[in-house]
């Protein structure tokens, strides 16, 4: 089987509300018999995203 990869993003949406997502992603992947990886990646280089304005 090939890897597949997929990415949950988006600016309006908050971190939990993207994690709540993937990880209902990930459970109906997994369900259906297929191994699944989470990995959260920050973006955001020399930056604590949590002291950002949301405007930025």
């Amino acid at each position: 089987m090939t890897t597949k990869y997929v990415f949950v993003t988006g600016g309006v949406v908050s971190s939990l509300g993207k994690g709540i997502a993937a990880a209902s992603l990930a459970a109906i992947l997994e369900a259906r018999g297929l191994k699944v990886t989470m990995m959260k990646l920050d973006p955001y280089i020399n930056i604590d995203p949590g002291t950002m304005s949301p405007i930025q």
